[in-house]
């Protein structure tokens, strides 16, 4: 029963791994929005912006976007003169949140655009404009159709949170990483490891699911 004490260090590293999911998954929906309503905009600046960040994030490895924004943006700030260095916490939650807000983004915006026609035809009758339109008759259809898709980049972004332990942030990983080095004991380790990581993605998954309904609940209301 040696591996209960590994339980005190891998603790604290899953709360820091729960902390990071949580402030990327929100922010990562922010920037979700952000950049899907962008990207659906007639402004060709801000349509085009959107879609350069898109692609950016999308057609990038996460890994090296971490590794950009902790050790490479720095250096471009020393360039300008101006301090740009990260702590390691707000690295790895601006990485994580705008890769899945990249990936979010087309949620978004093929969610908004699965609207049937004639439910902006039957705006424009109403002589809505098209900020109302999107508020009031887009958005509210759309959102409980992005939920399922947001629970499963959620429960990715979850995954995805191991790599900031390359920037020596205390995550779970980083921590598991800790005391494989120091009894060489990795088949428990990584046994614990990946129980936890599951456990994780479980609770995760069920609080999607409750935000899912809730959202869904909404719907029927406003209906």
């Amino acid at each position: 029963m040696h591996w209960i004490s590994y339980a005190t260090p891998l603790l604290q590293g899953a709360w820091v791994t729960a902390q990071l999911t949580v402030y990327s998954t929100l922010l990562g929906a922010f920037f979700a929005f952000l950049f899907g309503l962008g990207k659906l905009s007639r402004f060709w600046p801000i349509k085009g912006l959107s879609i350069g960040i898109i692609e950016i994030f999308r057609g990038t490895s996460l890994l090296v976007q971490l590794f950009w924004l902790y050790f490479a943006l720095p250096v471009v700030g020393q360039l300008v003169g101006i301090d740009l260095r990260l702590p390691p916490v707000a690295a790895g939650t601006l990485a994580l949140s705008l890769n899945i807000g990249a990936y979010g983004a087309e949620v978004v915006r093929g969610a908004i655009q699965a609207v049937p026609s004639a439910q902006h035809e039957a705006a424009q009758a109403l002589d809505f404009t098209p900020r109302q339109t999107l508020w009031r008759i887009a958005l509210p259809q759309a959102i409980p159709e992005m939920m399922p898709s947001f629970g499963n980049l959620a429960v990715q972004n979850l995954k995805d949170t191991a790599l900031v332990s390359l920037i020596s942030l205390g995550d779970l990983a980083f921590r598991a990483e800790q005391i494989r080095n120091f009894t060489q004991d990795s088949t428990t380790v990584y046994t614990v490891l990946l129980f936890m990581y599951f456990g994780m993605a479980l609770i995760l998954t069920a609080a999607m699911k409750l935000l899912e309904r809730s959202v869904g609940r909404w719907r029927a209301r406003r209906i």
